[in-house]
């Protein structure tokens, strides 16, 4: 896969990372989600929906698909641990206590710090001059998006939102490593199947409850689960052949999709100074570390 086909796949799954995040709220509200239980229950069952359907999907493509995963049953069910159950535990309660516009700020810093120090987890994923540019660039853009109204107090909401950054980079890294024995897609669909189960137990003990309606509303959650499986499993084929670190700092772009589609979905102004000079910024910190040639000694 060439670096043209990287950057052009893991765009697109920004664009669906970032389209979830308005569809999410609008799911919240459209099935009655208030509680923590509530949304993690609305949480697993998300993922124990995606689990299935993309284990079937693997399945029917390749009945071979899941050779190997009884030998990595434990990394492939670790990457899920992270990637779903304590990534979207911390993400969902940190926001009952911290801003949306501090959020996209603060889930940034994993990435921040995977690009820094990448070279501790691949030797062949060293830093360089252009991905540090990229790097300072995308985090300067996203800043930028939020600059209006972010604030920099600091408690609990933040540590777990911190946390659901770290969280995303222990997937992949692991993750990484997993698709070098098992399928890709395979391994997303074993991982979010034990990720929605969990979280689906855990939010029914909480006294989780999630008023599904028969009308219209129900393509809100089709549109979720759909969107979950394509961008995940084409995000973990892409893993597999590109470097963490630039793939990270592409990331970036995720809020800034995110922050477009949902001023469009509210009708609110997107053509406000901050998201034009955000975009520019991030943009051009993809452009930058996707032609890496010189590295730091």
């Amino acid at each position: 896969m060439n670096n043209k086909k990287v950057l052009m796949y893991s765009l697109f799954v920004m664009l669906l990372w970032g389209s979830l995040f308005p569809f999410v709220k609008l799911g919240f509200k459209a099935y009655d989600v208030v509680s923590v239980g509530d949304i993690l229950l609305f949480a697993g069952i998300r993922f124990t929906t995606c689990g299935i359907l993309i284990s079937a999907f693997s399945f029917l493509k390749d009945k071979k698909s899941f050779s190997g995963a009884k030998y990595s049953i434990m990394p492939i069910l670790a990457s899920g641990l992270f990637a779903i159950i304590l990534h979207y535990a911390f993400t969902y309660i940190g926001l009952k206590f911290t801003d949306s516009s501090k959020t996209a700020i603060l889930k940034q810093l994993g990435a921040l710090f995977y690009v820094c120090f990448s070279a501790l987890f691949f030797k062949d994923d060293r830093i360089t001059l252009r991905k540090l540019i990229g790097v300072v660039l995308g985090f300067m853009g996203i800043i930028a998006v939020n600059i209006s109204g972010a604030s920099f107090n600091f408690h609990i909401g933040d540590a777990l939102i911190i946390g659901a950054s770290f969280c995303t980079v222990f997937s992949n890294v692991i993750s990484k490593k997993v698709f070098e024995k098992v399928n890709p897609v395979a391994s997303t669909g074993i991982s979010q199947l034990f990720g929605g189960i969990v979280l689906l137990i855990v939010g029914y003990i909480l006294g989780g409850n999630v008023c599904f309606k028969a009308n219209s509303d129900i393509l809100i959650m089709f549109y979720i689960c759909i969107a979950s499986c394509i961008s995940y499993c084409i995000w973990f084929t892409v893993v597999k052949n590109g470097q963490l670190s630039k793939l990270f700092i592409i990331k970036f772009a995720e809020p800034v999709f995110a922050t477009i589609i949902g001023a469009c979905l509210l009708g609110e102004d997107i053509l406000k100074l901050q998201y034009i000079i955000g975009f520019i910024l991030i943009a051009f910190g993809i452009y930058i570390s996707s032609t890496v040639k010189k590295q730091i000694q």
